[in-house]
């Protein structure tokens, strides 16, 4: 067991956690019935109380079971942006005895194909904003039933905000069959009988997809200990209690934002401050009105955040701990964060495949750029990717992890689960397919990454998907997806592109670029195409993707 880093381990907190074993849905029944009036939900002015989650929650679910039919262990995709229907229909689901399938709300009808398919899921929650994405799939006949849900329909107050345009859409009716509102799914929901489910913690309850080093998307299977675990390990690390405000603007689709943003603070009865797109007026604003004590965010957000000009105006003095990941915080930065607030950034580390973190610095003795130490009851270690030797302090090797929020395997890839995990001294550890070392107070760092892969903003990218959904271009003949310096995003993507001869002078870049944007998410399309006459290769024919990465990289400096 690695033990290194107890020297430093938070003051009061024990080394090792006893994980609950009830189920998720447990923690919004208990705080309903705990604190049934107190605000659980603040989204731009309007009050949600735990009752009301509750009520509409199983509402929900009893939809879900009595109208389409779905089963303890069905899965059910959820396609919405951050709002307060996000979280009653994640515990609507995870009421009927269903699987959390979570979808990015960035994804376009080819990707959430997939998330349903490889799912098998029949029945999907998502926003209206997003309806015309999914409506292909139940039209089509890959889903049976949706509900569709107005984020603006649970605006009720007014605090002056600009509002994002999703949310000042009204309500609109599908009319397609199996579609239907979300106010008639839960107006349906409350004539309908709720038949209770003996659901535990090693049941299903949530399979977030991730992109592997090669192929499709990959479903992580969570269970409800899985997800417990760092749900209930997050609010001791960075204690938040019922009186605490939680201010939401990860989305919540992804394991961070999940955790930490909104099944955390659920559990503890904690009000959550729920933003559906990211603003940084509009996060000073509700920071003050709501008394905001906890963020958690990603870097890039922090440093809007913090470039605004008019941030002195805005009483920030209630925070008591603001952190996140997804690239290192620059020192700059966070010093500039700490001189305004007197708080350091607080840094963590962890995939989906771990529903969030595994390493976290300790609040009390942070350290910069780094990823932290293993929390609750996780054994960490860095081996030779090639000899899987442990490594000694100090020594770079892939970093890999044992603990109870480690995801049981990848859903129906009996190969890819058996190519992640490996033996070490009796355990079954998870290889994370990142580059890095510990010093010898047992802090981990990150240096490189073992697998390709694009980290813009916080959002991974993996160029293999990228290039097998640009090989549907006609003009293009051979592909290679690598990373570029951004200023804003830390790295964002570009596609190195031979053209075929027919095509070459027909097709621009902005061709490729405008096309991409059409296929994929946002965040994954390229931002960036060079045409080259020919791609480098090995003499077995082998792609030398790093050799373009290298020059990408001595040409940004």
């Amino acid at each position: 067991m690695f033990d290194r880093h107890f020297s430093v381990w938070p003051e009061g907190l024990p080394k090792r956690l006893t994980i609950a074993a009830t189920s998720l849905q447990y923690n919004l029944e208990v705080s309903a019935a705990r604190y049934p009036d107190k605000t659980g939900v603040a989204y731009y002015g309007s009050d949600i109380s735990f009752r009301q989650l509750k009520t509409e929650a199983d509402a929900i679910a009893a939809w879900l079971q009595q109208h389409c039919g779905v089963a303890r262990g069905d899965r059910v995709v959820l396609y919405m942006q951050n709002s307060p229907q996000y979280i009653i229909g994640y515990y609507g689901i995870l009421t009927a005895g269903a699987v959390v399938v979570p979808a990015n709300p960035m994804n376009l009808t080819g990707e959430l194909t997939h998330y349903v398919e490889d799912s098998g899921a029949r029945v999907a929650l998502c926003g209206q904003e997003l309806y015309p994405y999914l409506r292909p799939l139940l039209t089509d006949g890959d889903l049976n039933h949706a509900a569709v849900a107005a984020y603006g329909s649970y605006v009720t107050g007014d605090l002056g905000l600009t509002l994002p345009d999703v949310v000042r859409e009204p309500e609109r009716a599908p009319q397609d069959d199996g579609a239907v509102s979300w106010s008639a799914a839960l107006d349906a929901g409350y004539a309908l009988p709720l038949e209770p489910v003996d659901v535990g913690p090693d049941d299903m309850a949530v399979i977030p997809y991730t992109s592997g080093s090669t192929g499709r998307p990959k479903g992580c299977v969570h269970t409800h200990h899985s997800v417990m675990a760092t749900a209930q390990g997050g609010v001791l690390w960075n204690p938040m209690q019922v009186n605490h405000v939680n201010l939401a603007t990860l989305p919540f689709f992804h394991v961070t934002g999940m955790q930490s943003s909104m099944n955390g603070p659920l559990s503890t009865g904690a009000t959550t401050v729920v933003m559906t797109r990211w603003d940084r007026t509009t996060a000073a604003e509700l920071i003050q009105h709501y008394g905001v004590t906890h963020w958690r965010n990603i870097t890039t957000m922090a440093v809007d955040f913090l470039n605004n000009p008019e941030l002195g105006r805005y009483d920030l003095s209630t925070l008591q701990g603001i952190g996140g990941g997804g690239a290192a915080m620059p020192s700059a930065v966070a010093e500039k964060l700490h001189t305004m607030t007197g708080l350091s950034y607080i840094e963590g580390y962890g995939m989906s495949e771990t529903i969030a973190q595994t390493h976290v610095n300790p609040p009390n003795a942070p350290k910069a750029q780094c990823l932290g130490i293993p929390v609750f009851n996780v054994d960490s270690r860095v081996i030779d990717p090639e000899t899987l030797a442990e490594q000694p302090p100090g020594a770079v090797g892939e970093i890999i992890m044992h603990g109870p929020q480690v995801m049981r395997e990848y859903w129906n890839n009996p190969d890819a689960t058996a190519e992640t995990f490996m033996e070490l001294d009796g355990k079954r550890f998870l290889r994370s397919g990142d580059l890095g070392y510990y010093d010898e107070d047992g802090y981990f760092f990150m240096v490189d990454r073992l697998k390709r892969m694009i980290n813009a903003s916080g959002y991974k990218v993996w160029p293999s998907e990228v290039e097998s959904m640009l090989y549907g271009h006609p003009a293009i003949q051979e592909i290679c997806v690598i990373a570029t310096p951004d200023p804003k995003r830390g790295e964002t993507v570009k596609a190195v592109a031979v053209l075929r001869p027919d095509a070459a002078d027909s097709t621009s870049e902005q061709d490729i670029i405008d096309w991409a944007r059409s296929q994929m998410a946002a965040y994954k399309a390229p931002r960036y195409v060079e045409f080259v006459e020919r791609l480098p290769r090995s003499g077995t024919g082998k792609l030398l993707w790093r050799e373009l990465q290298e020059a990408e990289h001595g040409r940004a400096g």
